[in-house]
């Protein structure tokens, strides 16, 4: 699904740039953009996908720092201990919920 996100921002991308359609097409574009943008659907796909991302990096962790143990120097693990006791508030770095 990423893929074909990206592939189809890329070839919008492309179309916008290399295009002579003139200013009227770039503000149909930009309207249709943002009019998926907007839609719940993909608001609630982005969402889940971003949830799934988080619990995924989340599990990752546990099974990294699991197997790692007393290895990490102490700086390393000072650093990782504030991410984590920052990570616990209720919004990420970009304004999200971590719901």
């Amino acid at each position: 699904m990423r893929y074909k996100l990206t592939f189809v921002a890329g070839l919008a991308l492309g179309y916008v740039l290399g295009t002579r359609a003139g200013r009227e097409r770039y503000e149909q574009l930009k309207k249709s953009a943002r009019q998926v943008a907007q839609n719940p659907a993909v608001r609630n796909t982005v969402e889940s996908a971003g949830q799934s991302g988080r619990q995924f990096a989340g599990k990752a962790f546990a099974s990294v720092s699991e197997k790692v143990g007393d290895r990490v120097p102490d700086s390393v693990a000072g650093r990782v201990r504030s991410l984590r006791e920052k990570s616990q508030g209720d919004e990420d770095d970009w304004g999200t919920s971590n719901t």
